[in-house]
């Protein structure tokens, strides 16, 4: 059985499709995923599927938008597939006029609430664009998955859909090799606070988590990542004299990245409630502090703080200011490793791919008997 799954980004950093579409070939599928090339995009690692990366003209936009899905849905019309995977709302428009004129199974994979992101704000045309197209589509929508059970409350609720939960958790690490501070020139006689992801932008409290670094003593924060932020948080930096509390590491591969996270001492995942992405989301990196053995500080939204509670791995920040946010972080510091360590041990063995991947395979099981 062939499956096209379509996104609209340039597929060498998006570890969700990495681990859905591996999950789906291993399990007998095959796998045809197809998203977008441009200049500075990095290379695709090797996979045991066939990748596609189509050129565009237009890079962003209306336009760059209308040229993808005309060119998705002629590639869809002229190829086979007994399932297509659209990812997000951006690939939906294509994907679903192919489905029903081909009359084969669709499944959308919502990787956030779309018409919530940030992006969106002050853009009330192009936000009314996505809207009308959201309200047009997926109340016919059948196979429908989704990140945290906030976004699959809202949109069944709204759009009356069946939806399936299929988390964003990180495939177990075994046997990284050990690395040490020096490796990252960071120094080793502080406790070190990593926020970290591929997105560190507006409204993520990375400038908070700086600022906090005035009330926290004997301690380091590493920013490592990339994100829109970034510019404006080096020079906040430099103007506040923090050049010696706050390190910024760029990106790196996910097996050196958890080799530093492992060094830390505290992960932050601090996202404000300031659009109804944010406050919905489930940020990947929560589950990677998991994996490597360390505490978080997370922002009071409803699927950190349920994570937090349920497993007891640290500490929910009802205040983001800079006092506030530094109280959790020295509370979480000051408390023996101890109190942690069973707890994220245990966490870590629960929130993996190797545990949630049955989810998104049982979606498509299910199609498959509906056949």
């Amino acid at each position: 059985m062939r499956i096209i799954v379509a996104a609209t980004n340039d597929l060498a950093t998006d570890q969700r499709l990495s681990r859905h579409c591996s999950a789906l070939y291993e399990y007998g599928y095959e796998i045809i995923l197809r998203g977008r090339i441009l200049r500075e995009s990095l290379p695709v690692e090797r996979r045991p599927y066939r990748t596609m990366r189509v050129k565009h003209l237009f890079r962003r936009g209306p336009l760059f938008y209308a040229e993808y899905n005309i060119k998705l849905f002629f590639f869809l019309l002229f190829k086979r597939f007994d399932i297509v995977n659209s990812n997000d709302l951006d690939t939906l428009p294509a994907c679903y006029l192919a489905s029903r004129l081909k009359r084969k199974p669709l499944v959308y994979d919502s990787h956030e609430y779309f018409t919530g992101v940030p992006e969106l704000n002050g853009r009330p045309v192009v936000k009314k664009i996505w809207e009308t197209i959201e309200k047009l589509i997926l109340p016919k929508i059948e196979h429908f998955i989704t990140v945290s059970r906030s976004i699959a409350s809202v949109y069944s609720e709204r759009y009356g859909s069946n939806i399936d939960v299929v988390r964003n958790l990180p495939v177990p690490v075994y046997n990284i090799p050990a690395a040490k501070r020096q490796n990252f020139s960071l120094p080793d006689s502080m406790k070190m606070v990593i926020m970290q992801g591929a997105g560190i932008n507006t409204d993520r409290g990375a400038e908070e988590a700086v600022m906090c670094m005035h009330h926290t003593g004997n301690t380091i924060l590493v920013i490592a990542g990339k994100g829109d932020a970034i510019p404006g948080l080096r020079k906040l930096v430099k103007a506040e004299g923090l050049e010696k509390k706050v390190f910024f590491i760029a990106t790196m591969p996910r097996e050196r990245l958890m080799q530093l996270t492992s060094l830390c001492d505290c992960g932050l995942s601090i996202d404000k409630d300031s659009n109804l992405n944010y406050r919905y989301s489930l940020p990947n990196k929560l589950f990677d502090y998991i994996m490597a053995g360390i505490p978080v500080v997370v922002s009071d939204l409803p699927e950190p703080r349920r994570i937090v509670e349920q497993y007891g791995v640290g500490m929910v920040a009802g205040c983001l200011s800079p006092k506030g946010l530094s109280e959790k972080i020295n509370e979480v510091l000051a408390a023996p490793p101890g109190k942690w360590k069973g707890k994220l041990e245990k966490a870590a063995k629960e929130l993996n791919w190797d545990r949630e991947k049955h989810k998104l395979l049982a979606v498509y099981q299910r199609i498959g008997t509906e056949r």
